[in-house]
């Protein structure tokens, strides 16, 4: 498994935010994170990078404990997309690409031409080359998060962690990162985490035919894992979301209806 985590807890001041957190995810795939806000799933992301230590539980990447690894260690095995990302300084995108290098440089070390290589290899696995002189601060939202994504994959780590990649993107750019997830499932083999609020997601990318788990999260415990269309149900969602929603099935394509609130 690329992914293991078992029996993980963790919580803030004493209060529990994992419950006995459990699952797996295989080279190659994508684990779909839902539940409503609180249920942990930005809590159970920063744990698995490191940023909390778990009450207990233990994490694997790749079949080597998380635990006592030093932030450049960590950042080899798991890569980070975040929700938000504040752009500072008009790096062009290839040079904000690049910097995800650094966990393999040292504290005044340079890129090398090896990692230049890599940094364009990543520019062009998300299809965003032809931006690779603009300042990244005028860029798209949507091109934003793409780049953050080959700043991820030029990282060279077996798993990547998104915490709600599509927030705040339009319709054309939220597929067009789906679509780029689909794509690095399955031709280059990178395995996903993603946190996210909306199910027609896991449909969407059920219906490309990549290996995709969906795990929904209620109050920091797991409430049912498996494949979409075995896992997400009217039922699941009315006792998760605590509202009434209704799955449309059109031609083979699902989507989630929401109704209203219980």
């Amino acid at each position: 498994m690329m992914l293991q985590v078992k029996h993980l807890s963790f919580s803030y001041d004493g209060v529990p935010a994992l419950r006995d957190v459990s699952f797996d995810v295989a080279p190659g795939t994508v684990l779909c994170v839902m539940g409503p806000n609180g249920s942990g799933k930005s809590t159970l992301l920063d744990t698995v990078l490191g940023l909390h230590v778990p009450d207990t539980g233990t994490i694997l990447v790749n079949g080597k404990d998380m635990s006592g690894m030093d932030r450049k260690s960590i950042a080899r095995h798991v890569a980070y997309v975040p929700q938000n990302h504040a752009v500072a300084f008009p790096y062009t995108v290839r040079e904000a690409v690049l910097m995800g290098r650094s966990a393999y440089l040292s504290p005044f070390g340079s890129p090398t031409k090896d990692d230049h290589v890599r940094c364009e290899q990543a520019l062009k696995q998300v299809g965003i080359e032809a931006l690779a002189d603009r300042p990244y601060n005028t860029i798209s939202g949507g091109e934003l998060r793409l780049v953050l994504l080959a700043r991820a994959l030029c990282q060279d780590a077996p798993l990547i962690l998104m915490d709600e990649p599509t927030a705040h993107l339009d319709y054309r750019n939220e597929l067009m990162l789906l679509d780029t997830v689909c794509a690095l499932s399955r031709e280059h083999g990178i395995t996903m985490v993603i946190a996210t609020h909306a199910p027609q997601q896991a449909f969407y990318l059920e219906g490309k035919h990549i290996g995709i788990q969906t795990m929904f999260l209620k109050k920091g415990s797991v409430a049912a894992i498996g494949s979409p269309e075995n896992c997400i149900t009217t039922e699941l969602i009315r006792d998760v979301y605590g509202i009434e929603a209704k799955i449309l099935d059109s031609d083979g394509e699902k989507t989630v209806l929401l109704r209203h609130p219980l």
